[in-house]
């Protein structure tokens, strides 16, 4: 039995000693008031408000300037949420970001949005409770930080004891976590603030708010008792660290539509504590009242409202003086100051109805709209899935290259506008917006398609549909240990049938029409892998780009090449020459301009003192693994790759390409069979591109 409670002590001590006792001593600071004053003179940050909180929480975290389409950008790193592994990172959304650190700026400065209540609006599954998770996680995280750090108080009290005989000492923690400060007459703060904060630092003390009901009620009880002494009065206040804790319900609350029946407004601002009325002998005597309402317990931080425009019109009216005035009204107590920024976010159907509500005037006037929209490119979209699906997430099964890819494809497919420009498809315009360059088509072009496109991202289909129909394929028994872009795709497609939000049959054969461009664009893809692994001989590539210049140099040079078999001297072969300068579209016509455009590359690299190298010219490059995949493919036998006899000399020549698959594009033994199957059939369909 010894041995078993030593071994449980053991265990205690190890799990105790990974605890860092000086954290947590600093995070459950006591001081007296005067302590306080201190930390105030050398830090009067700690004195802010919630907005210039959290923007100075946001900045903590840094930022990135880039400029896309002449448009200079910033990332804000604390949407990466790298604090957290990226578990709810943001991607794609950078411009509505930017609009809604703008609101934080704007609101710490005290230019007008910090009376405004902060809506964010999209369709849904766009990332907007993700946002308000952030920015609860982040205030949380931010209040344990030296930079972060906020203070409140509590009273001590002298009570009757219970039984009658004597006094107890009772400690009351401010309800709504006050700001220290307010504890200082309004009359006296100017001359106490300006000795506080010098005007070296470039920070000004907030002026503060009056005192909850709770603390007025013990304020004004103390300074009778004392006669107006303010130094007795405050020797009754401990001052004390404030950690944010959504869990403990301290600087962030969050409220959601209910039941009518189940909701009433007491939930904002608090209700009666009905066994404390026949200890202090009515309802309207503060401490008979649970100041716990969300907009008590979140002062001092942040209020979520969770599809805010569901709730009920008269819980709407409690955010006019909540957003204008910064005050609640608790029942049968004055109007209450608060300090808090509130978040609430809807849905498109819920906005409109907003808008059309001529009796809610008063709360549209009050609200800054945020749209957050679905992402438009590409690569950002991608970034969503591969955080979910990955090597490490997912065990037992592999996901085939380009599988996410083709999936974030037609998602992105379905939240376009179509181009106004009759030269330009929608795939088109999906890659112009993901940094693929197009013949004709300039940054200032793909500025004119985002303008003229003022609803893009406001519609189709949602990330949340591309994860379940990704799942779907995952759990299905078709995979046998892989899964491939046509298993997701068509998990995709049989979804639409039944799709919640798809009311219109137009609307399902428009998002049929996208999967088809998407599977001809994975078409070209996996044929241009399979072309490049079955060209990837960097040995026969050198000798034909070697043969090539040689030619080209000749025909330049108006002279002859050597023949090296039987070293007579022939004219340049230009059959040869044709055959790869026709891989890349140069036309007869342009054959001479190109062929100087090499040689003089060439020789300005020669003059630099540099060997020309074929994988320094795109261009070239790809031409040379065109033709050679041109002059080896029938040598592989790929068109009868789909016929179940394959001879073994025609076997080893796969195995390497399947090989090369494996090691440069991330497939596994049978998606790389799979698609070298689903190439040659193309092939033997006689599909490719000559």
């Amino acid at each position: 039995m010894k041995d078993v409670e030593n071994k449980g002590s053991s265990w205690i001590a190890r799990i105790a000693a990974l605890q860092d006792a000086k954290t947590y001593a600093e995070l459950h600071w006591e001081g007296s008031f005067e302590d306080y004053l201190e930390i105030v003179r050398k830090n009067p940050k700690v004195t802010r408000t919630a907005f210039q909180r959290i923007y100075d929480m946001i900045l903590s975290h840094g930022k990135t300037e880039y400029i896309d389409n002449k448009k200079k950008l910033i990332r804000y790193h604390f949407f990466s949420d790298e604090k957290f592994g990226g578990r709810d990172a943001i991607f794609g959304l950078d411009v509505p970001l930017m609009k809604l650190v703008n609101v934080f700026k704007s609101a710490a400065q005290g230019y007008g949005t910090e009376k405004r209540v902060i809506l964010l609006h999209g369709p849904v599954g766009s990332s907007k409770s993700t946002i308000a998770r952030l920015l609860k996680k982040g205030l949380e995280e931010y209040s344990k930080t030296p930079e972060g750090a906020a203070y409140t108080f509590s009273w001590t009290l002298d009570k009757k004891n219970p039984d009658g005989a004597g006094t107890v000492r009772e400690k009351m923690k401010c309800p709504m976590n006050e700001e220290p400060l307010n504890l200082i007459p309004r009359e006296w703060r100017s001359k106490i603030f300006s000795e506080l904060s010098s005007s070296d630092n470039g920070y000004s003390i907030p002026d503060g708010s009056e005192l909850c009901p709770a603390c007025r009620y013990v304020f004004k009880d103390l300074m009778t008792q004392y006669k107006g002494d303010f130094a007795k009065v405050i020797e009754h206040t401990t001052v004390n660290r404030l950690v944010f804790s959504e869990k403990d319900r301290v600087g962030i609350g969050t409220f959601q539509p209910k039941d009518e029946k189940n909701q009433d407004s007491t939930e904002l601002t608090g209700d009666i504590n009905y066994r404390k009325i026949a200890e202090y002998g009515s309802d309207s005597d503060p401490r008979a009242f649970n100041f716990d309402g969300e907009f008590n317990i979140a002062n001092r931080g942040l209020i979520e409202f969770v599809e805010v425009l569901k709730l009920d019109v008269a819980f709407l009216y409690d955010l006019l003086g909540a957003s204008q005035e910064h005050k609640i009204k608790p029942k049968k107590f004055p109007q209450t100051d608060i300090d808090e920024v509130i978040i609430g976010h809807t849905n498109e159907p819920e906005f409109k109805k907003l808008e059309t509500n001529e009796f809610m005037e008063a709360l549209r006037d009050r609200t800054v709209k945020i749209d957050i929209p679905y992402i438009t490119k590409l690569s950002e979209e991608v970034k969503i899935y591969e955080k979910d699906f990955n090597s490490r997430a997912i065990k037992g099964k592999h996901i085939a290259p380009h599988t996410l890819e083709m999936a974030a494809m037609w998602a992105v497919l379905t939240r376009l506008e179509e181009p106004k420009k009759h030269n330009l498809s929608l795939l088109q315009k999906l890659k112009l917006y993901n940094g693929k360059t197009l013949p004709n088509f300039t940054e200032d072009n793909i500025k004119e398609l985002r303008k003229e496109a003022s609803r893009e991202g406001l519609d189709g289909i949602s990330a949340r549909y591309i994860q379940d129909k990704i799942s779907n394929a995952l759990v299905s028994d078709k995979g046998e240990g892989c899964i491939n872009p046509f298993m997701v795709l068509n998990e995709l497609e049989a979804g639409l049938k039944g799709h919640s939000l798809i009311n219109s049959d137009d609307a399902r054969k428009r998002f049929r029409e996208m999967l088809t461009s998407v599977k001809q664009e994975y078409e070209d893809i996996v044929k241009n892998e399979v072309q490049r692994a079955i060209s990837a001989d960097e040995d026969a590539i050198g000798k034909l780009c070697g043969n090539y210049i040689d030619n080209i140099k000749a025909y330049t040079q108006k002279e002859k090449v050597k023949n090296k078999y039987t070293g007579l001297y022939e004219e340049p072969d230009e059959r040869l020459m044709r055959s790869i300068e026709e891989k890349i579209d140069i036309p007869d016509s342009r054959k001479d301009d190109f062929r100087r455009e090499i040689m003089n590359y060439i020789g300005a690299l020669a003059v630099d003192g540099k060997t020309f190298n074929y994988r320094t010219n795109e261009r070239l490059h790809k031409a040379l693994e065109l033709k050679l995949f041109e002059d080896q493919k029938d040598s592989i036998k790929l068109k009868n790759l789909v016929s179940t006899v394959v001879d073994k000399e025609t076997q080893e020549k796969i195995d390497l390409v399947k090989d090369r698959l494996m090691k440069n594009y991330g497939y596994c033994e049978i998606c790389s069979t799979d698609v070298l199957n689903f190439v040659a059939s193309i092939f033997a369909r006689g599909d490719a591109k000559e």
